[in-house]
């Protein structure tokens, strides 16, 4: 089969993606829908997932994906082809572009309001933010917060959920109307899938939004809803770890961090129950914010 061209809106940035797997480029249009294009003038990123050559054409198929002529990463199993494009966007942002501080972190926002939730693999980020995202809050992000050098402010890069492994069949049971790619299994993360947030959260993708908060979540069976404050201190530690960039740019990077970590409140929580997690949210950085 030869390869298929097409490209991705995501504003900021724009992707020319091509691929000769053709269930690649079937999850593209099932969880992009209509920002995938056939054509765009002048693409940030050239992006391509394709088929492995040589013996493995016939033993274990594998899947390469490149950036310009760039491979970051080591071949996978062909059935996790659709992950690895979606991991190798996220590396082409976080690694090139130094206009935003980055935090590996998900972004929700209720009108300008926004939250980051920065939280490790298994933290239960990416159900949180499916779950919010279904129910009235907007996605700006649930992988990177791109942050405007000096300010507060997000810039959204709206992209689909990546969910693992238990999420996956809470996921299609909460949503079941819902947009969702293939299961690439066996990932290094486990099994994965990808979710489309709602139309509305896609609508919104060019609003920023203002940081009002910074929540580390922590999914814990047995636990309601435990919250703690944190420091400055302790704050700023835990979002710099989170940071892709902030020590290659500089004094820029630190001095964002610092800023947003001065002016809004972080805290850890602890939690079971989702809607107690949203009314906690409400009530205390979106309501409560300035």
């Amino acid at each position: 089969m030869s390869s298929s061209v097409q490209y991705l809106l995501l504003p900021p940035f724009c992707f020319e993606v091509k691929t000769d797997i053709p269930f690649v480029a079937s999850n593209l249009k099932q969880v992009y829908g209509p920002r995938l294009i056939d054509s765009a003038e002048c693409p940030d990123y050239f992006v391509s997932v394709q088929k492995a050559e040589g013996i493995r054409k016939f033993y274990r198929p594998q899947a390469r994906f490149f950036s310009d002529q760039q491979e970051p990463f080591q071949p996978l199993q062909q059935q996790q082809a659709y992950a690895m494009l979606e991991w190798g966007m996220n590396w082409c942002v976080a690694s090139h572009e130094m206009q935003y501080v980055i935090i590996h972190a998900a972004v929700l926002a209720k009108g300008n309001k926004a939250i980051l939730f920065p939280a490790p693999p298994g933290s239960g980020k990416s159900t949180l933010t499916a779950w919010l995202a279904f129910h009235g809050w907007r996605l700006l992000s649930d992988e990177m917060a791109l942050i405007q050098p000096h300010s507060r402010q997000v810039t959204p890069f709206v992209r689909p959920i990546c969910l693992k492994n238990n999420s996956i069949q809470l996921a299609k049971a909460w949503f079941p109307e819902g947009n969702f790619s293939t299961v690439a299994s066996d990932t290094h993360k486990g099994d994965v899938i990808h979710l489309s947030p709602p139309e509305s959260s896609w609508q919104q993708h060019t609003e920023p939004a203002e940081i009002v908060g910074i929540v580390f979540p922590n999914y814990k069976v047995d636990t309601t809803l435990d919250i703690y404050q944190l420091t400055k201190t302790q704050g700023f530690m835990q979002f710099a770890t989170n940071a892709f960039n902030y020590g290659v740019i500089g004094t820029q990077g630190f001095s964002t961090l610092c800023n947003v970590i001065e002016q809004v409140p972080s805290f850890e929580i602890f939690y079971n129950d989702l809607s107690a997690v949203s009314e906690f949210l409400l009530q205390e950085l979106i309501d409560g914010s300035c």
